[in-house]
């Protein structure tokens, strides 16, 4: 951790979040409105599994805007109390909507395959405000808990973060304007650490592979059923072509999910598992570690839906035809100027 009155090192420290998160941030932004757009023009995706995938683009667009300063909780800074709180609990509450946003997809997709009789009648499809409530207002909640006094606030901490300062007007800030140390220890309390990880995002996460890995185990026990139907009617012991391609399809899937899974996801386990291993330890690291890893682990997490939605060429469709548009009427006017 950084101290607050190394203005310089402080000062360094935003320059690299905002060098790495800006563009990142600005690319996940562009995307989900890309997506956002083509669920909003195409009417024939006006139904409710699309308005829960739109519900995580929402979120997920919140998490691309909050993205710069989800970093930011890891460096000491010179903020008033009530500054300092919605600085660490509106970034938190974003990220655990998203993450919870994107079970819900998951799960309603899950359904459809696992169990696609009772699939309609899920309670989610009867009441669907019922479950945007149910994605938004925990996260909420939970993430509200250090406003309602679940912290380690014990007024403000000058000496320790400001008088050691020689810089005269860090000194001046902290007693004229009432500004204390804000840092995430003070906001969040170990145990509540503890329980957002190990209660609320890791088992989210193992819920999202646990879902993933058995509809692939189901598409898998379907694909042999496919192939021996297949072979019962051709009379034939050995694959055909048309087995193949799909044997070769269903390869190229998993090879995606799995690649999918270890580029968006485990950077952001290594990094709460790290960040866990120095709570635990109650030593100090490196700030550029620490910021290196938290922007490209939340940074890969955002990226999920991106990557759900872009797969999606009904989603993508809009966007393109857009493209093609642009690209058809500048070729016109090319050509016309070659002409003259």
């Amino acid at each position: 951790m950084m101290d607050c009155n190394d203005s310089h090192a402080l000062l360094s420290g935003e320059h690299l979040i905002y060098a790495i998160t800006i563009p990142l941030s600005t690319s996940i932004i562009l995307a989900n409105l890309v997506i956002i757009m083509g669920i909003a023009w195409n009417r024939q995706l006006h139904n409710t599994p699309n308005y829960f995938f739109l519900s995580l683009l929402v979120a997920d667009l919140c998490t691309g805007v909050a993205l710069p300063f989800i970093p930011l909780m890891g460096l000491n800074r010179e903020l008033s109390f009530s500054s300092c709180l919605v600085a660490h609990i509106f970034p938190n509450f974003l990220f655990l909507a998203f993450l919870l946003n994107l079970v819900m997809v998951h799960y309603e997709r899950y359904i459809c395959i696992v169990d696609p009789l009772h699939y309609n009648n899920l309670w989610m499809h009867r009441s669907f405000p019922l479950a945007l409530l149910v994605v938004w207002a925990p996260p909420l909640l939970y993430a509200s808990l250090p406003a309602f006094g679940w912290n380690n606030w014990t007024g403000p901490d000058w000496n320790g973060c400001c008088a050691s300062s020689q810089n005269t007007t860090l000194l001046s800030n902290c007693s004229h304007n009432k500004t204390t140390c804000c840092s995430y220890r003070r906001v969040f309390p170990n145990a509540f650490i503890y329980l957002e990880v190990y209660g609320l995002v890791l088992p989210a996460i193992l819920t999202i592979a646990g879902m993933t890995g058995h509809v692939l185990w189901i598409t898998r026990g379907q694909l042999k059923d496919i192939c021996r139907l297949h072979r019962s009617v051709e009379r034939g012991s050995q694959a055909s072509d048309q087995e193949q391609r799909l044997n070769l399809r269903y390869t190229r899937c998993v090879v995606a999910v799995s690649l999918t899974f270890i580029a968006c996801w485990v950077p952001y386990l290594i990094y709460m598992h790290v960040c866990i291993g120095f709570l635990i330890s109650d030593t100090k690291w490196s700030s550029t570690t620490h910021i290196v890893l938290s922007c490209t682990g939340i940074g890969s997490m955002a990226v999920v839906p991106l990557v759900l939605g872009l797969a999606n060429r009904q989603y993508t469709e809009p966007a393109y035809k857009l493209v093609q548009k642009l690209r058809d009427r500048w070729r016109m006017q090319g050509s016309e100027e070659v002409a003259v």
